[in-house]
């Protein structure tokens, strides 16, 4: 690694860190993973044995070659290692969701602002090949004026399991984990919404936090739903969206969380890693030209979880934008707010304009 590499500490080595972040910060070049905190010494040096394991957090950012952190950490944690580590002068990402308040959201802004730090929050799936696909139907026109879309991400997992996420703690929930996901991908798409519909529910016997939602983002003439269950045996299709001139619709989800859990690594000469195979590519029915499009099939662009990463490096560089700002990623904890008190009170909640 360059000696001009940005040293970095990753805090948390559970599934996060270990298939996501790690994966991704060993191969990018200007960065170098050089400490993570875990308390799991052995699992993390089977992985990464020229990586130095250390069980504090303040440690780790105790040390000034440290320039960068990254927190893959339970949710509950986001906000005060965030806050200590930009306080110590690091540059931060957090996993996504940000924090579990917006209050928590626009402290941590307004700190890295008056520390001069980068702070920014991993929208994995702003890279999902699914997602970049769509980004790019829609700058084409193809599809006309835009009246309807919908973004499930739906599960079969009937068994509420003995671990964080399922448990009755605050940021726990698929609205905070999935539903932090596709409120992102529905404001990159079309902005933030007029109002917010949403029915939560605890569904599965057991359940102690929330495990379905269903979302109603309006824009007017525009309508986004967006969808979760953990009670899917047969998944519909995860992208619908309906145009005046056509529509688009894609089933399966992005291959890349399933090939780092088989082992898979993505690298730099790898020209295969994110590609899906041709039975999952979505389809397009649209009128062009005069002439119909029935059924078309749209390659799916490749996905590129490590995008984050060089796009993290060039930013530090001073030779790009931060690849996830965190007033962006603010705004999504607000909706998510904002869809907890819709759900509560039973009625639609208008936003600020």
């Amino acid at each position: 690694m360059a000696d001009t590499a940005k040293k970095v500490a990753l805090a948390g080595y559970g599934f996060a860190g270990r298939i996501f972040h790690a994966t991704s910060l060993v191969i990018t070049p200007g960065l170098e993973l050089a400490k993570v905190v875990s308390s799991d010494w052995s699992k993390v040096v089977n992985d990464l044995p020229s990586v130095e394991v250390v069980p504090s957090f303040h440690e780790a950012i105790a040390d000034p070659e440290i320039e960068v952190v990254v927190l893959a950490t339970p949710n509950q944690s986001h906000f005060p290692l965030a806050q200590a580590a930009l306080q110590a002068g690091k540059h931060v990402v957090v996993d996504k969701p940000f924090t579990i308040t917006s209050a928590e959201a626009a402290a941590l802004v307004q700190l890295a602002t008056e520390k001069e730090r980068v702070l920014s929050v991993f929208q994995s799936r702003r890279w999902d090949g699914d997602f970049l696909t769509i980004k790019k139907l829609l700058a084409t026109g193809l599809l006309g004026d835009i009246y309807s879309c919908e973004i499930r991400y739906d599960r079969f997992r009937p068994d509420v399991r003995v671990r964080w996420r399922e448990q009755d703690l605050p940021g726990s929930g698929i609205l905070y984990d999935l539903g932090a996901h596709l409120i992102d991908q529905a404001v990159q798409l079309f902005g933030v919404p007029k109002a917010i519909t949403a029915d939560l529910r605890n569904q599965r016997p057991g359940a102690q936090t929330t495990d379905y939602f269903h979302l109603l983002f309006d824009y007017g003439a525009l309508q986004v739903v967006l969808h979760s269950s953990c009670l899917v045996k047969e998944p519909g299709p995860h992208f619908q969206i309906h145009g005046n001139r056509g529509s688009f619709v894609k089933y399966g989800m992005d291959p890349q969380e399933a090939a780092l859990l088989r082992g898979e690594r993505p690298s730099l000469n790898n020209p295969y890693w994110g590609k899906e195979t041709a039975e999952w590519y979505g389809t397009l029915t649209a009128a062009t030209g005069g002439l119909e499009v029935s059924k078309a099939k749209i390659e799916t662009l490749p996905g590129d979880y490590p995008g984050y990463y060089r796009q993290l490096a060039a930013c530090l560089e001073g030779k790009g934008p931060v690849p996830v700002l965190a007033t962006e990623a603010a705004k999504n904890i607000e909706l998510i707010e904002k869809a907890i008190q819709s759900s509560q009170e039973r009625r639609t909640i208008v936003l600020d304009a």
